[in-house]
Parts: structure tokens; sequence; C-alpha cells
């Protein structure tokens, strides 16, 4: 199973990979946001990217930095990871929840308590 991150601007497009992969067994964060996708790529656990390159926002350079970070780069806090991943889950789910616990394998009041710790309501 990989984990994979598919950025692209094209909703069907996109939904249309993302079941295609998850199918074939396969996790899969999407967005057609760049600059979520550039901050997601900055936490390891990818091993995979899809990216429309057509993107308006997209920058090279900082793209190029997510991919290959310095080798001197300060690693997240832990809080600050959890906060990241619940907001890139929540985004999957499209603020489903219930499904977001699921996914990630807490329960739902666990979940509640997380969201406004991190002030992401």
């Amino acid at each position: 199973m990989l984990h994979i991150l598919l950025v692209d601007a094209d909703p069907a497009r996109r939904r249309a990979l993302a079941e295609t992969l998850g199918a074939a067994g396969h996790r899969v964060f999407d967005t057609a946001d760049a600059a979520l996708a550039a901050g997601s790529l900055a936490t390891p656990g990818f091993d995979l990217l899809f990216l429309d390159l057509r993107l308006p926002p997209l920058d090279a350079a900082a793209l190029r930095a997510a991919i290959h970070p310095p080798e001197s780069a300060t690693p997240d806090s832990l809080e600050a990871a959890e906060r990241r991943h619940i907001a890139r889950t929540l985004e999957h789910t499209g603020g489903n929840r219930r499904q977001a616990a699921h996914i990630l394998g807490i329960s739902r009041s666990t979940l509640l308590h997380k969201i406004r710790k991190y002030g992401l309501e």
C-alpha cells in the first residue's frame, strides 16, 4: 500500500484518480490546493505524488524545496504535525467529522476535542 498525494484542479479527474488508486488498496489524500499540498509534502509519509503542473499558484521552486528539503530543516513539533494531519483529513472528507474520525482511527469525541484545541472549527 502506498500513501499518495494527488493534486489536481479538475474535481472530476481528481475524484476518478482517487477512486481508482483507493480501489487498488492505496491511501490517497487528494486536494486542489497547491499551498496545502506543499505543506503536506513537508511532512514525511507520502510515497508518491500526482501533480497537475498547470495549477495557477504552483511555485516550482517551493515545490522542489518541499520535495527535497535542505538537510538543516527543523522538524515540526508533534502538535503541529497532528494539527496539519487532522486539517488534511477534514478537507479530504469534506468536513465530515464522523468519517474523518474513522480514517484517523480515533473516536468522534476525541476528534471534536482536537478540532477545538487546534482551532479548526
